[in-house]
């Protein structure tokens, strides 16, 4: 029986989101913005040398049709992807109206979002006096640190040792929509800040706010903080249905890879596994030797967006994208005859871009199995690569 790997690459976007020029990093427009196409080409140009030489090197994902879907997607050409394509491969259109990681996911999983999400203004302070008084009171603190759109490591080092000194809580948000508490694992401790995080989600998912993150780190003021794995999204549960329930209901298993239960709140999810990128590659290589006939592996690859996209760090993503097209050609050779994989995204993350956050884009869909033949697809809708996985499956999709 068919099984179907959908692996998620967060923030690998290839431009060309017809309403880019709605959203916006600070005061500037996402339209140009091209995260597969402005990597390669700084790689090309020589501006991504830290800790790599050369060309853009993906022979992998270009095989399947990386470079075709930058130029559909956007008409640009991304420089060393020339590959004629072996594999199936398309550009998914994204219809919610943001560029976050629950609406990109419950998407691609069939479901649009069917509301606006809540965003604070990007103001300081930024949120509202009663939750931080209920934040402050949960701590036994009197106030909480940053209160402030941030990126979430910078913020760290400016106020990681304060907060240890102080013990309140460090507070921030982004372009997106989520509220984020950063707090030192021995210090303030872990299970105290879940706990946290898990009492006031339910303020902030009845603001149409899609996410509760909490951001547990470690470190000293000499050594530098760093973030852990410990990482708990307290997500907005999907209004309907979605893939992982297709599934699920169907009497299929379906286990999820990295943050994949925290987006869609356990529904329809049988296990879990967790870990930094390179062990979530490690749990898929175990998936494609032992999950079941007629299962569902869904993956989220997240260390693109959260180390280097945030971050604008070209010559990173141009690492980890190698790194992953190096690993997952070697699992896509693995795959059983009547497997596939879907490779794709849920947003961008253009490191050459100015600000910090997520950018509005096409995302690739690229398709691996033994069994298909080369072909494109041209573009489709996110909620088509659901269709597409429930099809290869013998899944009925619910009317809705």
């Amino acid at each position: 029986m068919a099984r179907a790997f959908l692996v998620v690459m967060d923030s690998v976007g290839v431009g060309g989101a017809p309403d880019a020029s709605d959203y916006y990093n600070g005061t500037v427009p996402d339209e140009g913005a091209n995260t597969v196409a402005h990597i390669a080409g700084a790689c090309a140009q020589g501006l991504a040398t830290e800790g790599r030489v050369g060309p853009l090197r993906v022979p992998h994902l270009d095989a399947l049709g990386l470079g075709r879907a930058v130029h559909l997607a956007s008409g640009q050409t991304a420089p060393g992807l020339w590959r004629e394509p072996t594999g199936v491969w398309g550009v998914a259109t994204e219809v919610s109206k943001g560029k976050d990681t629950p609406s990109g996911h419950w998407e691609l999983a069939g479901l649009p979002v069917p509301w606006d999400w809540h965003h604070f203004p990007d103001t300081t302070p930024c949120f509202p006096d009663d939750l931080i008084q209920t934040i402050a009171e949960f701590a036994g603190t009197e106030d909480v640190l940053g209160n402030c759109h941030a990126s979430g490591t910078r913020i760290i080092e400016a106020l990681g040792a304060e907060h240890v000194r102080s013990g309140w809580p460090i507070c921030y948000t982004s372009a997106d929509s989520v509220f984020q508490i950063a707090a030192h694992e021995s210090s303030f401790g872990l299970e105290k800040l879940l706990a946290l995080c898990e009492t006031i989600a339910p303020q902030l998912h009845s603001m149409n706010v899609g996410r509760v993150i909490a951001r547990p780190f470690r470190g000293d003021a000499i050594r530098g903080f760093h973030r852990t794995a410990n990482r708990r999204d307290y997500a907005m549960s999907p209004p309907g249905p979605v893939l992982t329930n297709w599934v699920h209901d169907a009497g299929r298993k379906v286990y999820a890879i990295g943050k994949i239960d925290d987006i869609f709140s356990m529904q329809g999810i049988d296990r879990v596994r967790k870990g930094p990128d390179s062990a979530l590659m490690d749990h898929l290589e175990n998936l494609i030797e032992t999950a079941e006939d007629g299962s569902l592996v869904f993956a989220n690859f997240v260390e693109f967006d959260s180390l280097y996209g945030h971050r604008r760090d070209v010559s990173g993503y141009a690492r980890a994208l190698e790194w992953f097209d190096e690993a997952i050609g070697e699992l896509i050779e693995r795959l059983r005859p009547d497997d596939i994989m879907v490779l794709t995204a849920d947003h961008g993350n253009d490191p050459t871009w100015i600000g910090t956050d997520h950018t509005r884009e096409r995302v690739p869909v690229l398709i691996a199995g033994p069994g298909l033949l080369p072909r494109g697809l041209g573009q489709m809708g996110f909620r088509d690569v659901a269709h597409i996985v429930a099809d290869h499956l013998g899944v009925a999709v619910p009317e809705t």
